[in-house]
């Protein structure tokens, strides 16, 4: 063991016995004496230095730089350098050990439990398609490499594996790659091209495979992981009239297809009526006599996630229907402009006293909505 300058300075007084500086400051020549005490003291003088030294140096290195910068320093930053350093990974030898060389670090009682992944499909070795089946962890992380055999210094950190998740070095493209290696069938292979994949969204943003049971697959959970990006939504669905979200009879999987779908909005159906009539098939028609509005596109006179108007209505009637409709030429305004105020359709002050049809009817004499 290499000592520093001020230990070897100080065991080589201790071992010759010189310079010992009296009680009065008086430096002489002649050796310690002999006591119990005096071979005592230059054995503590060495411990006192060695034991100092690490902890100067721990405070010589906070002062230059912090220890969480220092972590993150290692990783690559920009995306050439996580391009490369994927590259790297997937060139890197297979660790031989597997699982059980993850798990000895990854364990029941570390940050990152693994254990339970083991109750999933993920991690059901019986199941050819599973990834236990194949490489293991690996399967999806990449190559061990240096990760999982390196013996490393304090201070120092291992070199990174393909991480995943919202906040993971590894590229959005190159982790939702590794999923859709296995994941790409039925409703997935729309997933090119959807909003979430033009967002850069990653799929261990969403779901969480290392655990039992996946909060975006369990309804009561479903809408609280989509409400981590959709905040607007949540506070629409806390309004008076909502659909029943938050009541637990919906979830946005429903009405919404988050890995891609052929029309907007990521919807289970090409247009916005189409999905909204799945359940209100009442609305759907067809119609005699139609509301135009309501056979275009629901939205133009609904919110469907919430409103503080009823029947999720985005304003009260007149005024919604008033933004298509005139109030002039209607029996409750005179010819000559003046208001008819003793006409029950100014006192009503609703459109839907008289038009209750408003979506569309069948009634021979229907043609203005009233029955």
């Amino acid at each position: 063991m290499r000592m520093c300058k001020s230990t070897e300075s100080s065991y080589a007084i201790a071992r010759s016995g010189r310079a010992w500086r009296r009680p009065d400051g008086d430096v002489s020549e002649k050796k310690m004496p002999k006591t119990r005490l005096g071979r005592l003291i230059p054995w503590a003088i060495i411990g006192l230095v060695m034991t100092m030294s690490p902890v100067m140096e721990g405070l010589a290195q906070q002062d230059g730089e912090p220890e969480g910068q220092q972590a993150s320093s290692r990783l690559p930053q920009t995306l050439e350098e996580r391009l490369a350093a994927v590259e790297k990974i997937r060139k890197a030898p297979w660790a031989k050990g597997g699982a059980d060389t993850c798990l000895a670090c990854h364990g029941e009682y570390s940050e990152y439990d693994l254990l339970p992944m083991f109750r999933t499909k993920h991690g059901t070795a019986a199941d050819a398609r599973s990834p236990m089946a194949q490489h293991q962890c690996e399967s999806c992380h990449g190559p061990g490499g240096d990760h999982a055999v390196l013996r490393l210094r304090r201070g120092e950190q291992r070199p990174p594996m393909l991480n995943f998740g919202r906040d993971a070095w590894t590229p959005a493209a190159v982790q939702n790659e590794t999923c859709l290696t296995c994941h790409r069938t039925h409703s997935r292979i729309q997933w090119e091209g959807s909003t979430h994949q033009f967002n850069e969204v990653a799929c261990a943003s969403c779901h969480k495979v290392h655990v039992a049971h996946d909060p975006v697959l369990d309804e009561r959970q479903q809408a609280g992981v989509c409400y981590e990006c959709h905040i607007h939504q949540r506070a629409q669905f806390e309004q008076i009239s909502h659909h029943p979200v938050r009541e637990g009879q919906m979830v946005c999987g429903d009405c919404h297809e988050p890995h891609g779908s052929s029309g907007s909005d990521l919807l289970v159906k090409a247009t916005l009526r189409e999905t909204c009539t799945e359940c209100h098939a009442e609305k759907r028609g067809p119609f005699l006599w139609e509301h135009a509005p309501a056979a275009e596109d629901c939205g133009l006179c609904h919110r469907p996630h919430g409103s503080s108007h009823p029947a999720l209505l985005k304003r009260r009637s007149p005024q919604l229907c008033q933004e298509c409709h005139s109030q002039f030429n209607h029996p409750s305004i005179g010819f000559d402009g003046s208001f008819a105020t003793s006409s029950r359709f100014v006192t009503a002050k609703g459109c839907l006293n008289c038009h209750s049809q408003v979506h569309g009817t069948n009634h021979p004499s229907g043609v203005s909505l009233t029955r």
